[in-house]
């Protein structure tokens, strides 16, 4: 469970790791922006959503991990209602980074109903990575 400030109204609101429906604000109905942590216990639930789901397989120490952070904090802004965004921290959760094969970090992989249907191997620009999101959304 995380705290999460509606982009509508500044409400502050509960938002679940795991939920079969989408974060609503309790205020003013918006969607909320959805972006969790994952781990090897709760990954299954956590992933699976109603919307597309950008899993990223990052680390604390890893640069390119931080610069791409921003970019998806405020993917799952622009698009709330419409992506979901799983943080997977690979140092703590061997089990995911394997699933995935993960060789290199940052690793973006795109759920849609469950399934991978892109993947992108480290870092790109935030349009770049906008439109990678977009694209295979859509």
């Amino acid at each position: 469970m995380s705290i999460v400030s509606c982009v509508s109204c500044g409400a502050k609101n509960r938002v679940p790791t795991a939920a079969s429906g989408l974060p609503r604000c309790a205020k003013c109905k918006a969607d909320l922006p959805w972006l969790v942590e994952g781990t090897d216990r709760d990954f299954d639930a956590v992933a699976a959503a109603k919307v597309p789901v950008v899993v990223d397989l990052w680390a604390p120490w890893c640069g390119p991990c931080h610069m791409v952070a921003p970019v998806l904090e405020k993917l799952s802004r622009e698009r709330a209602g419409r992506l979901k965004v799983v943080k997977v921290n690979v140092d703590d959760n061997r089990e995911v980074q394997a699933r995935f094969g993960a060789m290199s970090i940052p690793t973006l992989v795109l759920l849609r109903d469950g399934r991978e249907v892109s993947r992108q191997v480290g870092a790109l620009p935030a349009r770049e990575l906008e439109r990678w999101v977009d694209q295979h959304s859509a």
